[in-house]
């Protein structure tokens, strides 16, 4: 296993704030991959969590708007059996907060309503595993999940790179506490999603995590014993990876005496 330390940490007093910095430092472990590359692989979670780091994003990418002609977007996960026009669907989230807003290289989207949903998952990954992921920008789930690993299906050596998993009830909850569906009843059981291991192997990962209802996850992010239990902890065995809070979700971390941006 990789030696274990904190992630860079920062806590922003607004979640504006956090947004455009965690924007900022995603935009510069884009162009440092593109200065020794033509194409950076980047890969997005989409969640309201991310509403900040993507207006960051767009914010400051207006003066160079030609950066992301050579940046290849793959996203973490979609619900199984949701078509790209449902507004649930991460595909139009990502399009309507972003997509829509740039000209990238290329957008490789997860195809919820598949006929079969093994075998979508089977393609994706094989897309992932075509050549590194460079960047991740990402969120942490209330039950620490990173895209839809929550703890019973996380697997650290998981030998898919995207795969179907059934979420959990707090998971799915979460869907709900979001606003994005009315009740539990409406929120899909099954999602296709990428893996631990691909985070583990990305050169960069760029976590944003603003409210109150991520503190524990956080703080189980960053003490509890790194494992699918708190799925999160992989942030503290990355060699390269950002943690961005705002004040909300940092107030359990006092005792680790970290300092604000």
């Amino acid at each position: 296993m990789s030696h274990e330390a904190l992630p860079k940490i920062e806590i922003h007093p607004t979640r504006t704030a956090m947004g455009a910095a965690s924007a900022q430092h995603f935009l510069t472990q884009v162009r440092r991959v593109l200065a020794t590359k033509p194409v950076c692989r980047v890969i997005f979670g989409c969640a309201p969590s991310q509403d900040e780091f993507f207006q960051g994003l767009l914010a400051a990418t207006k003066a160079e708007p030609a950066l992301w002609s050579r940046v290849e977007v793959f996203h973490m996960d979609d619900y199984v059996g949701l078509t790209e026009q449902a507004p649930q669907s991460f595909r139009h989230y990502l399009r309507t907060h972003f997509l829509d807003h740039v000209t990238v290289a290329r957008f490789h989207p997860i195809v919820g309503e598949a006929p079969s949903a093994d075998a979508e998952a089977a393609r994706y990954g094989q897309l992932l595993g075509e050549a590194p992921i460079d960047v991740i920008g990402m969120g942490l789930g209330e039950n620490g999940h990173i895209a839809f690993n929550d703890p019973p299906v996380a697997d650290f050596a998981d030998p898919q790179l995207a795969k179907v998993v059934a979420m959990d009830q707090t998971c799915r909850q979460q869907q709900v506490n979001d606003g994005c569906f009315p009740d539990l009843a409406a929120v899909p059981r099954l999602a296709i999603t990428i893996t631990v291991p691909v985070f583990a192997r990305a050169g960069s990962l760029v976590c944003t995590v603003p409210d109150s209802r991520k503190a524990c996850a956080v703080r189980g992010a960053l003490t509890d014993p790194v494992g699918p239990a708190c799925p999160g902890t992989l942030l503290r065995i990355h060699p390269n990876a950002a943690l961005f809070l705002d004040r909300d979700s940092s107030v359990l971390l006092d005792a680790l005496t970290i300092p604000d941006a």
